[in-house]
């Protein structure tokens, strides 16, 4: 019998000790259990979820033409931007969404900006809509505290201080946005039979936080199969990625997940990904060790047959290769 994934209230973490403990005793059953839960109690309210839905529409009700005025193309090594529907790939097959890649808003004069670090960068925002960038603004600040509250939960659910992760791994964090749109239908002229919305992949960092709007379409994989993992009013979706399931030696899990859009409406969905940062060594955590039959199984598993327990560098290292299968054809642009 296939059972649905469990809600989680996070307010506690930002309470007492007593509080937070409690918390993070359900992180770590949800993580080991299912990689997936939902959360509660985030701190982010309706009218920033209403208002961002709403400009997000009105961006992409735009003519093709305008939304490609700000391109990916045109973000060169920041890798942000635009990219229309088929324009992203998973696992070589073209996704049935467009969306608009975000993040971390940073200036000319950053340093990593002025030494050309790759998806380090400024936004890009279409004329005419003020009202997207303040309301995506918004919406990454509520989640980015969010994360962090939850990072702290994490910790104390692997027997850790609350301040673990910060000090070791998200001093400056790898912050990462993107607004999905998942038309209805295709466009006439290709054939979409064989195509998702996204296909079957686990998301490369440390956590996601999601907001979907009231059609659905997300689905998880467990060891009894595939469910369905349905918007709760008020509610995020959480999961964790692949440089946690590594720091915790397969404790947590990165689990598979996929985007159909079956509801006969235009999809919209409001990833957060909450990473390490770009230069922080992706070693272990203490007293984890990963043995060759770990790996083995790893691999046996996942998706991809990869296991992120063989990979050794820095989260920028994995990062890079990974979305440079996503996006071919930004890689020479954005890695140089």
């Amino acid at each position: 019998m296939l059972q649905g994934l469990p809600v989680i209230d996070m307010a506690p973490l930002f309470g007492d000790a007593e509080g937070r403990a409690r918390v993070a005793r359900k992180i770590a059953r949800a993580c080991e259990a299912h990689g997936f839960f939902y959360l509660t109690g985030h701190g982010i309210g309706p009218d920033v979820l209403a208002t961002l839905e709403a400009e997000s529409r009105r961006f992409f009700a735009l003519p093709l033409e305008a939304k490609m005025a700000i391109s990916m193309a045109r973000g060169g090594r920041a890798w942000r931007g635009y990219f229309p529907v088929g324009g992203e790939l998973t696992s070589g097959r073209p996704d049935l969404k467009e969306g608009l890649y975000l993040g971390t808003e940073l200036g000319p004069d950053h340093p990593r900006v002025r030494a050309g670090v790759a998806m380090h960068g400024a936004n890009l925002w279409p004329t005419g809509l003020p009202g997207l960038r303040a309301a995506a603004g918004a919406y990454m600040a509520g989640a980015t505290r969010a994360a962090a509250a939850l990072m702290e939960g994490v910790s104390l659910s692997l027997g850790l201080d609350a301040q673990y992760f910060a000090r070791a791994y998200t001093g400056e964090p790898t912050v990462l946005f993107r607004i999905f749109h998942y038309p209805a239908t295709g466009a006439p002229d290709v054939d979409w039979s064989r195509s998702w919305g996204v296909g079957e992949h686990t998301d490369y960092g440390l956590l996601t936080l999601l907001a979907q709007d009231a059609f659905g379409g997300l689905q998880v994989k467990t060891p009894e199969g595939w469910i369905e993992a349905p918007p709760i009013e008020g509610a995020l979706v959480c999961n964790i990625g692949d440089m946690l399931e590594r720091l915790t030696g397969g404790r947590f899990k990165s689990t598979p997940h996929r985007v159909k859009n079956v509801s006969g409406h235009d999809r919209l969905s409001f990833p957060l990904f909450f990473d390490p940062d770009f230069m922080a060594p992706m070693r272990p955590l203490p007293a984890v060790a990963t043995d060759a039959a770990i790996r083995d199984a790893d691999k046996a598993e996942r998706w991809d047959a990869a296991s992120v327990h063989d990979f050794e560098g820095t989260y920028g290292d994995y990062l890079l290769e990974k979305v440079a299968k996503v996006f071919p054809q930004l890689k020479e642009a954005a890695l140089g």
